[in-house]
């Protein structure tokens, strides 16, 4: 993305964005102070991060294959690990917010589109160590180091499935019938971030809880984020900038907030 339309971007929406003290609804502003702003150490926060610097250090190179999400037209090309840790893995900052998210809700099951290094996987490992975590990566080579990281920390509630999204989604769906919680972070275009929102919202429940990463990352995220927002199913959209966060609980009232992480 052009670096001119990022930095306009986040300036619009530091500026729209809203503090604690602008939010009235107890279910959003208890979320919010309580979880989402929790900036305390927490001890599950060591072994994810200390597979962030592993990867830092590596001095491997790899066969990245991006299958672009259901292209039929994959590129390929060899990369240091240590620059997909620095360059493509959620920031400590972000993936600690995913980790509180899911531990403040405990969901029985979850989806993960995009393992990458595994480090995000990793603290959604810890935040529900009894829960069933499938996290879903495209490429072989770097689904491999993943599947090494979480076996070194001795992860037995993940599952790393390599294949296609366009594949493996719906079979895990319709194995786990009910869905607790998504976090969408292997695509970062319109109609496949809406394919895959819609084949999950088939599944959800009450209480779900869907993730997206980068909601602002070109126009067509902005997009698809948009059209995301204002599905009848949705009850409370939260957007941090580089995350969006849906609900779909049945007793709020609609509503959309642009919230400030700081």
């Amino acid at each position: 993305m052009n670096r001119l339309k990022a930095a306009i971007r986040y300036i619009n929406y530091y500026f729209v964005s809203k503090t604690k003290h602008a939010i009235h609804p107890p279910f959003t502003y208890t979320l919010l102070t309580k979880v989402i702003l929790d900036k305390k150490f927490k001890e599950d926060y060591i072994i994810p991060e200390t597979i962030r610097k592993e990867m830092l250090k590596s001095k491997r190179s790899i066969e990245v294959k991006d299958l672009g999400a259901g292209s039929k037209e994959n590129y390929i090309s060899i990369r240091k690990i240590k620059r997909i840790a620095a360059k493509s893995a959620k920031p400590p900052k972000y993936a600690q917010l995913i980790y509180r998210i899911s531990k403040h809700f405990q969901p029985t099951s979850i989806i993960e589109l995009g393992t990458s290094l595994g480090i995000t996987t990793a603290y959604l490992a810890q935040s529900a160590k009894n829960s069933k975590i499938i996290s879903i990566e495209g490429c072989e080579k770097t689904s491999v180091v993943a599947k090494q990281n979480l076996s070194n920390h001795n992860f037995s509630n993940v599952v790393i499935l390599n294949d296609n999204f366009d594949n493996a989604l719906p079979l895990v769906l319709n194995d786990l019938k009910n869905i607790d919680f998504v976090f969408f972070d292997g695509n970062h275009r319109k109609d496949p971030t809406l394919k895959y929102f819609e084949l999950c919202l088939q599944y959800v429940n009450n209480d779900s809880v869907f993730i997206f990463d980068d909601i602002h990352w070109s126009q067509e995220m902005e997009n698809a984020w948009e059209i995301i927002k204002q599905n009848n199913k949705v009850t409370l959209s939260l957007d941090f900038h580089f995350l969006g966060i849906i609900f779909f609980r049945k007793e709020l009232s609609k509503q959309d907030f642009v919230l400030r992480f700081y």
